[in-house]
């Protein structure tokens, strides 16, 4: 147990009245620092060095006066003498010293004032001898009462990993690998943080061990690490009578982390140095919420590469903990603070939340659960302080009143090494909070040995039932992050895994694997009453509150009694890190209680903060709507021109010809000039680009003899579709695609266009054969084209439609036969409104037409759009938003959502109009009501 804060004052100041008279720094300086240490509680072991030789700036030979590797470098000079001259000679001796032995404080003294530098951030105070009780805590290092502001993205985290990195390649090259390279690892990571946050008393202790108990050449540093997790996993009245003393300071750690034995390691010299190199690091300031991450990918290469690339920040954390539990929990603080019996229930209250991850990698949303609840406790603690010092009570007694821990966290990972990092992180917070207690109230609070454990199973969360981890009537949330992996990027043994979950749900094929964690969730809070069911919310791809996948996931969600109680909707999840991943996705809380604080986050900059808009319900395509479910549909709810898909070739390209192919074709077979067409792409017409096709569907069987490089073609064809098991039936008819008609003039438009775009683009075509990857309308004129240009209709489409990664889809199916369009609930359009839009649309066109040699994509760029072409497009948005106001429509909208919810007002209006489908199917619509 270390000493509190009003111990080591009261020895600082029987320190400061002891040697209040002393002067002669070659008699007395040396017993000075001796005593010095023992303020502090350091007895017993030698642990700095006094007159070490070392090389000044410059190459002279110098003595340092005291020097602690690592932590303390000493000048001391006799009572009177220069401490300008005293810093400067120590900071010579700086630039000679290994980068791994910088001290963390530069001290200078003459026996009568002290002046202190704090190394890393040049911070400097300087006092005298008297005064030393009121500064002693500008040493906290040496009593295990460091406390730095810890910051994810502090580059320490990133060194951390790397020099561990490079001790991971060493062990695992040597032949140390797989689960005993895994846990030794972990095992040293809980060592070197423990050697800088006063588990390890007197600081160092790890440090010291290796350097002055093993070989220089490391031969015996693997029997070595195996004799100190021995002695870590060993109650110290346990312990040989006869125990090398430095082996015996060690304190007994418990939790079961140093209890397996593991085979012996061989380090060379190079690993040894490897490990000090670690050693040398202040791993204080690591951030475990995000370090577990970093550890993790120091196993994989790859990912190594990109180091940092994956973590996920502190920030995009707290968007789901927050609305989750936290904001929550801190209004109740704010109500009880002043009330010492409500105070007390709260802080009961904190101890008996539990939380629960059931994909919880290297534990990073529990990891910061933790720490914000353990702040909050703090608060808690300083409320009680101040009401007891209103009654003349001063101190607080914290080893009996902290009761927040980590057995009330609980997680399921599927990779063991995760698993074990994600434990030992909740231990290493649990130790920061605990030096935060320990600095605010001063008194030393360590949790060491470990009684008490976080419980993370190594398991498969989707075969596993989760009750068997933390009984669903003892949770109280359940949070985390499941995995990004899309319906078609699944591997058959995440198959295997997501079919027994989904396949009770008609059309489960077409969900994302994220939809099991929802499913499960549902699952294991089914069984409670609804006021003590958990509360849960997962991170997702927006995959899931988005085209297709809505009606499958969400109709048995709702059946289930499921409420979504808040949202974020779409925005870049993303780190601070360079060259990070980012991908776009939404929060969802939810649970059984139709709660009335609902709260939608919208993003005006899906990398820009959120805004808390209160709703009266959140539907599944997060909007403040009725829980309204969009169905497949083959046909339009209003009376306007079909979309149809485009041309499938089924000819593995054999059939199209880029400008140069075409031209060289043409030039051996000049007959197939008259069969040559232009072939259209969603991407062709986005990019301005022409690639070309033989359309033979009207040739007679006499004109393709004629042309025998045709024939040849053809032949190909035929060869590949009957080796091909999806165009086998088509063999027959090898100079045909899938389809044989198109019409001269359309409105094509692309299936998939980037997220960046507000508008979607889409173009007038003739004479051109559109591919299936492009829909097209046979018969549409400028209205169409206007309506589908709109900012209506792009926020319908930006909201309701799939993404293909995080590019936006345009859905037949789902967003075109669903839209409503204007005239068709209420009074009919008028002339005047068509009229208008018509007009605005050839506007668009002509805007258009003045750039001839740009692109869509150039057009269509955000930060590129000629302002003619923008200012077009705003008087077509008002025209369209004019038509819709005889339906009730608004004259401007503050939001994509909000004119997204007027639409499904109106579809509403329109589908109850319609007939009762004759056969119910999955994705039927449905409507819930709010109540």
């Amino acid at each position: 147990m270390g000493l509190n804060w009003n111990e080591i004052k009261s020895r600082a100041l029987l320190f400061s009245k002891t040697w209040a008279d002393a002067c002669n720094e070659d008699s007395q300086a040396k017993p000075f620092w001796i005593d010095f240490f023992e303020i502090f509680g350091i007895t017993n072991k030698r642990v700095a060095t006094f007159e070490l030789n070392v090389k000044k700036l410059g190459g002279a030979q110098g003595f340092v006066d005291l020097f602690w590797p690592g932590v303390l470098l000493v000048e001391h000079k006799s009572r009177g003498k220069s401490l300008d001259d005293a810093v400067d000679q120590a900071i010579g001796y700086l630039h000679n010293l290994p980068e791994r032995d910088l001290p963390q404080l530069v001290v200078v003294c003459d026996f009568a004032r002290f002046r202190v530098r704090r190394l890393a951030t040049g911070e400097t105070a300087e006092f005298e001898l008297k005064h030393l009780h009121k500064h002693v805590k500008l040493f906290g290092l040496l009593a295990g009462y460091k406390v730095q502001d810890i910051r994810s993205e502090d580059p320490v985290n990133i060194k951390a990993a790397e020099r561990m990195g490079r001790l991971h390649d060493a062990l695992k090259a040597s032949g140390y690998s797989g689960h005993a390279l895994e846990v030794l690892l972990v095992r040293l990571l809980f060592c070197l943080f423990a050697d800088d946050t006063g588990i390890f008393q007197p600081a160092q202790s790890f440090r010291d061990f290796v350097e002055e108990r093993t070989a220089p050449d490391g031969s015996d540093l693997g029997p070595r690490l195996g004799q100190l997790f021995q002695v870590l996993n060993t109650h110290e009245n346990q312990r040989s009578k006869n125990i090398d003393e430095q082996l015996g300071q060690f304190a007994y750690i418990n939790g079961r982390l140093f209890e397996e034995t593991l085979p012996m390691a061989d380090f060379s010299t190079a690993m040894r140095e490897a490990l000090l190199d670690a050693c040398a690091l202040d791993w204080s300031a690591i951030s475990p919420a995000i370090f577990g991450s970093l550890f993790q990918s120091i196993m994989d290469e790859k990912a190594r590469r990109n180091l940092g690339a994956h973590y996920t920040s502190e920030a995009n954390i707290l968007k789901l903990i927050k609305p989750l539990f936290l904001d929550e929990l801190h209004a109740e603080f704010e109500r009880v603070k002043g009330h010492r019996n409500k105070l007390f229930e709260f802080h009961k209250k904190l101890r008996q939340l539990t939380f629960f991850d059931p994909a919880c990698g290297c534990g990073n949303f529990l990891v910061i659960s933790y720490r914000e609840l353990r702040e909050l406790e703090l608060k808690v603690l300083r409320a009680d302080h101040e009401l007891s010092a209103h009654k003349g009570q001063l101190t607080v007694d914290v080893h009996g009143l902290i009761g927040v821990n980590v057995d009330q966290f609980f997680g399921i990972e599927i990779e063991e090494f995760p698993a074990q990092i994600a434990q030992v992180a909740l231990w290493l917070v649990d130790h920061q909070m605990n030096l935060r207690v320990s600095v605010e109230f001063g008194l030393y609070f360590a949790r060491i040995p470990l009684k008490s454990s976080p419980q993370i199973r190594h398991a498969n969360a989707l075969r596993l039932d989760w009750n068997d981890v933390l009984p669903e009537e003892r949770c109280s949330y359940v949070l985390g992050n499941p995995p990004f992996i899309g319906k078609k990027e699944q591997t058959p043994h995440q198959k295997a895994d997501f079919e027994p979950v989904m396949n009770r749900i008609k059309g489960f094929g077409v969900l994302d694997f994220v939809a099991a964690w929802y499913v499960k969730a549902a699952d294991y809070m089914r069984s409670a009453v609804n006021e003590a069911a958990p509360r849960v919310a997962f991170v997702s791809t927006n995959s899931i509150t988005q085209g297709e996948q809505v009606g499958v996931l969400w109709a048995w969600m709702l059946a289930q009694g499921i409420h979504i109680q808040f949202a974020h909707r779409t925005f870049s999840w993303s780190n601070e890190a360079k060259g990070n991943a980012a991908v776009h996705c939404v929060i969802v809380g939810f649970g059984l209680n139709d709660r009335n604080d609902k709260t939608i986050f919208e993003y005006a900059d899906i990398k820009g903060e959120p805004l808390a808009v209160p709703a009266k319900n959140i539907n599944p395509y997060l909007v403040d709507f009725a829980d309204l479910l969009l169905e497949r549909r083959s046909k339009p709810i209003c009376k306007v021109p079909p979309l149809v898909e485009g041309i499938t070739p089924l000819d593995n390209g054999i059939l199209a010809f880029t400008n140069e192919e075409r031209l060289a074709f043409i030039q051996k077979e000049p007959r197939a000039e008259k069969w040559i067409r232009r072939w259209l792409t969603g991407n062709d017409l986005i990019n301005g680009e022409t690639n070309y096709c033989l359309w033979l569907s009207e040739a007679t069987a006499t004109e393709l003899r004629a042309m025998p490089h045709v024939m040849e073609k053809i032949a190909q064809v035929k060869h590949f579709r009957e080796n091909s098991k999806s165009s086998q039936k088509f063999a027959v008819t090898p100079w045909l695609f899938r389809e044989t008609t198109i019409p001269d003039k359309y409105i094509l438009i692309p299936k998939t266009s980037s997220e960046r775009r507000r508008i979607f683009p889409l173009g007038f075509v003739e004479n051109a054969v559109a591919t299936n990857s492009a829909l097209y309308m046979n018969g549409g004129g400028l209205y169409e084209f206007g309506i589908i240009c709109s900012a209506m209709h792009n926020s319908w489409l930006r909201l309701l439609g799939g993404r293909l990664k995080s590019d936006i889809r345009y859905s037949k199916d789902i967003v075109y036969n669903n839209y409503p369009w204007p005239g068709f609930a209420g009074e009919p359009l008028s002339d005047k409104h068509r009229t208008a839009i018509e007009q605005a649309a050839q506007c668009v066109l002509d805007a258009r037409a003045q750039f001839a040699d740009a692109s869509l994509a150039d057009l269509h760029d955000p930060l590129t759009m000629p302002p003619a072409l923008l200012k077009a497009h705003q008087k077509l948005d008002t025209a369209v938003d004019t038509a819709y106001q005889p339906s009730g429509g608004k004259k401007s909208y503050a939001s994509d959502a909000e004119r997204v919810a007027f639409l499904f007002e109106l579809y509403q209006r329109i589908t109850s109009l319609l007939p009762a489908p004759r056969g119910k199917s999955h994705n039927e619509v449905r409507t819930h009501d709010v109540k």
